[in-house]
């Protein structure tokens, strides 16, 4: 079952020595449907300030990050870093894909499968989904257990259920950094099949969660609109990520802007990790 797996898309730019190889949501979409037509497996990552602390400290992490085959902008002060060195790039999140990957999936008569969240989430976005997109294959459904580990005996016998299924697109909603490392880990063992990293993804469309209007999308305060929603789990969060883009950009204000020239050496597979001139890497980096 293990997969074989090309180098992956060129990088468009680094954001804290990450790189992110996808400009916009018809080019996710796009190169997830074109890996499955190669019947080539495919991990998608979705980066934000909460991942770039959570890389910082975790090790698993970081290397599910260098396994991955597209890395989106997740994010408006990741694409407003990208877009001051030079790249244009669109705000694409993981739960943005979900809708036009399924109908996608649909048109190809392949089947998808919900990875993560909780039975009531799952069924209910299961439901949502096709009510929406009536010739749409659910494959599986599968929530695990609280403490679900990504890299335990129980996470590989899931990816044999995955594999097994037949499933084309799987949708894994563990939130991070565990929906990247399982990704990670279960892309290098399936073949043809897409990862996609989506969060909070499945909650919005089952109805679980509601999602901030469009509108408040639209001018970049979706943050906002989750932090006056849910205060206690998501200050502490918030602030810290508010801290590392303050550092950031005065670490950036001290260096050139960079070009937006493709670096074709350059993916998020195997050492992606980019030296900082002038900078150390963070502690455990």
């Amino acid at each position: 079952m293990v997969s074989s797996r090309p180098p992956s898309s060129p990088s468009l730019t680094h954001v804290d020595g990450w790189a992110i190889n996808v400009a916009t949501m018809d080019d996710a979409v796009a190169g997830i449907l074109r890996a499955l037509g190669e019947r080539r497996s495919v991990c998608v990552h979705t980066l934000n300030l909460d991942h770039l602390l959570k890389l910082r400290l975790d090790e698993d992490f970081r290397d599910a990050y260098r396994r991955a085959d597209l890395v989106t902008a997740d994010g408006w002060p990741i694409v407003a870093m990208a877009r001051r060195k030079g790249t244009r790039l669109r705000r694409t999140t993981g739960a943005d894909m979900i809708r036009p990957l399924a109908r996608a999936a649909a048109a190809q008569g392949a089947g998808i499968y919900l990875f993560g969240s909780t039975p009531e989430s799952l069924s209910g976005a299961a439901t949502a989904l096709r009510a929406d997109i009536p010739d749409l294959v659910v494959a599986g459904i599968e929530a695990p257990r609280f403490g679900f580990d990504p890299s335990s005996p129980a996470a590989e016998a899931a990816i044999e259920r995955i594999a097994a299924s037949g499933a084309r697109i799987v949708f894994v909603a563990l939130g991070a950094p565990k929906q990247e490392i399982f990704a990670a880990r279960a892309a290098a063992r399936c073949n043809g099949v897409a990862f996609v990293s989506i969060g909070a993804g499945l909650d919005f469309i089952s109805g679980v969660q509601h999602r901030a209007p469009r509108l408040v999308q639209r001018i970049g305060c979706e943050w906002l609109w989750r932090l006056c929603h849910n205060p206690q789990a998501l200050a502490g969060r918030y602030g810290r990520c508010a801290l590392l883009l303050a550092r950031l950009a005065l670490s950036e204000g001290r260096r050139p802007a960079a070009t937006s020239t493709p670096d074709a050496t350059t993916g998020n597979r195997r050492g992606t990790r980019v030296p900082r001139t002038g900078r150390a890497r963070p502690s455990s980096a």
